[in-house]
């Protein structure tokens, strides 16, 4: 598959590359929640390497050199336009799932739904809800809930128009508004930081690893011998093997299956200083393991150190005899907080912030001056646009979401606050996900979690916790798939390539296009089947598990214990102790983003591929040097490829079938 002509870097993006990946992204946004959700099949998005996009970018890459080598002619699309596509399909296989649409139409109509005599929201929670948020009809919410009558007879197209979108449109404007704003300011956030992420700090980007080699091989024309590298093929034949035999299990359940799930918790005592491990899993993901090998040393030791740290951390308190109670938590909105320990999270949040602040502190000044007309723009910026309208547009973009709260019934001050907390959380979060190599991240605590710490409940009195909640469930809390990492990503594929206004606004059309058919195409798969009898169970506890907590604010007096602040107070003197020690000490063995991973649920999942990536890489520069990396790299690529090359080919049997073979975790 070796092209004929050896074709230089292309510098200059063509249209048709925005325009191809829009349409294709569209194209994911309308089948993913019909996929993941009817079929249950392997999810086409998920994460921050999602399976549909890497399998259609690897089909292209070869496809495209087919063509180019049969009919002797040039490319029909550059390997930089390929990543153009890639990254584009990326935005919208977030959008149309986890990062937006899985939970966006029940979080609106939960409290409505879901009321009870018993829960007291339509007594507590039903007046603080403005009237344009969610639909004004009951009807229309219980048709979303119960499937429209004979809709799974009819067409899709029928469903559509069936739909009562009278009841529907105020809500989707006002919150469309928020979303647009939300997204608009995180395109401005990226384009002021990039340029001291990405040459500054010369940040590396282990997820675009493979994607950046195989575009490079299209474009020197070397696919063939990228793709029949013998290492490459050595480690894609294991994802291959042990994903055939186990999806062949799950159709005929003679054939013995290869375990992937190990539980090593029974092997640990349920007292003492190993405690904590109790529940502790093995998960062998071959494409993690890649991505780890492929991640800085530091990190990927980082990364699994700190987590069995963590671990360790329950069993030294309960030897010392501390046994606090989950109580002490109050309210939290926290994904996956458990414990009052894991409230260090909060503290070390904040101080990492500050100090991607303070590394930034002569670029954002130079920002400022140049935004406030004290001086020249400096020559020879690669950002999509200038930095000057980046500023403005950003202070724009906070005030206009501060103000939708305020007009809404929020506190000015809660709004304020709830804005700078959210877009803090999200920096950091974009930080770990796209310097850490982290497919796959979940926070620990919400960003409403560090604000109770810190100041109490009274700040979300009345309406101000229920749109605190609300909005940050639709956008801020669930990070699996979130906007911002990608847009970074977009930005570091995309510096030194023009036309840059192009560029930039293919993935704002994406962007708006993908927001647009992922309500759509869930809109019409619920008032179809009903969520009632979708698989939608994990989007509706975590939903309602949202207004319970906003219940608990508004109707009773709660309050944090004081081990919180004591656990918040530890989390930032360690952080800062880490920064400390990163920035200053050259021989520093340990990256203080490990310790933001700590407790999240994502690395109860990776924590053992990160183990293995950060064993196998510490060894092959011990023994071999960067000779033997250059050539190992290959067979821990082979491992991602292999693994997104059988999920997308039982994505497609579960298309076809009543089952589905999930290579990746959902």
């Amino acid at each position: 598959m070796q092209s004929s002509q050896q074709s230089p870097t292309f510098r200059s993006i063509r249209l048709r590359a925005p325009v191809i990946g829009l349409f294709l992204a569209i194209a994911i946004c309308l089948l993913t929640p019909y996929n993941n959700i009817y079929l249950r099949a392997t999810p086409l998005g998920g994460g921050h390497f999602p399976l549909a996009p890497f399998f259609i970018f690897l089909f292209l890459a070869i496809c495209i050199t087919l063509v180019s080598r049969i009919f002797r002619s040039s490319l029909l699309l550059t390997g930089p336009e390929l990543l153009i596509l890639w990254i584009e399909m990326v935005i919208g296989s977030g959008i149309a799932y986890t990062g937006f649409a899985r939970t966006f139409l029940i979080n609106l109509t939960a409290p409505i739904h879901f009321a009870t005599p018993g829960n007291r929201w339509e007594e507590i929670l039903h007046p603080l809800i403005p009237p344009a948020l969610t639909p004004t009809d009951p009807g229309a919410i219980k048709l979303l809930y119960n499937g429209l009558p004979g809709g799974r007879d009819m067409g899709w197209l029928e469903v559509a128009g069936a739909i009562p979108w009278d009841a529907w449109l105020a809500p989707l404007f006002l919150w469309g508004m928020f979303i647009l704003l939300s997204y608009l300011v995180m395109l401005f956030l990226i384009n002021i930081l990039s340029r001291q992420w990405i040459h500054n700090e010369r940040m590396n980007f282990p997820l675009l690893k493979v994607p950046e080699m195989i575009s490079k091989a299209v474009s020197e024309g070397k696919t063939g011998s990228f793709f029949f590298n013998r290492f490459l093929l050595t480690g894609l034949s294991i994802p291959v093997f042990l994903h055939l035999i186990n999806g062949l299990n799950l159709y005929h359940p003679t054939i013995p299956p290869i375990p992937t799930l190990f539980l090593a918790g029974p092997y640990f005592s349920d007292s003492g200083i190993l405690t904590g491990f109790q529940k502790l899993k093995i998960y062998l993901y071959p494409s993690f393991i890649g991505f780890a090998f492929l991640t800085s040393r530091q990190i990927s030791f980082s990364f699994w150190f700190f987590f069995l740290g963590g671990c360790l951390l329950y069993g030294i308190l309960d030897l010392l005899g501390y046994s606090i109670p989950v109580s002490e938590l109050g309210v939290t909105f926290g994904p996956t907080l458990a414990r009052p320990a894991e409230m260090q999270m909060i503290g070390a949040y904040g101080i990492f912030f500050l100090f991607l602040v303070w590394l930034a502190r002569l670029h954002l000044l130079d920002v400022c001056k140049q935004s406030l007309f004290l001086s020249k723009p400096s020559p020879g910026r690669s950002e999509w646009f200038d930095v000057r309208i980046s500023f403005w547009g950003a202070i724009f973009g906070f005030t206009a979401i501060i103000w939708w709260y305020i007009w809404l019934g929020m506190a000015p001050t809660t709004a304020v606050l709830v804005v700078g907390a959210f877009f803090m959380i999200m920096l950091v979060a974009t930080r770990i996900i796209c310097q850490g190599g982290l497919a796959y991240f979940t926070l620990t605590a919400a960003p409403t979690d560090g604000m109770i710490a810190l100041f109490g409940t009274k700040l979300f009195a009345g309406a101000s916790g229920l749109l605190a909640g609300m909005s940050q469930k639709v956008l801020f809390v669930d990070l699996r798939e979130s906007l911002l990492p990608s847009l970074l990503h977009g930005r570091h594929l995309q510096q030194n390539r023009g036309p840059a206004l192009l560029l930039f606004s293919g993935l704002a059309a994406t962007i708006v296009a993908s927001m647009t058919a992922s309500i759509l195409a869930m809109m019409t798969l619920c008032y179809r089947y009903g969520i009632r009898e979708l698989q939608l169970d994990w989007a509706s506890q975590t939903t309602t598990a949202v207004y319970e907590n906003i219940y608990r604010i508004v109707a009773m007096e709660t309050s944090t214990g004081n081990w919180i602040y004591i656990f918040a107070l530890a989390g930032a003197l360690a952080m800062l102790l880490l920064v400390t020690c990163y920035h200053r000490l050259y021989w520093w063995p340990i990256h203080p983003i490990g310790y933001l991973t700590t407790y999240s649920s994502a690395m109860r999942i990776l924590w053992v591929s990160f183990f293995i990536g950060w064993a196998c890489n510490a060894l092959c520069m011990r023994y071999g040097g960067i000779t033997l990396f250059k050539r190992l790299q290959f067979f821990f690529i082979g491992l991602i490829i292999g693994d997104f090359l059988m999920g997308g080919g039982w994505a497609l049997v579960g298309l076809f079938t009543d089952v589905s073979y999930q290579v990746l975790p959902d």
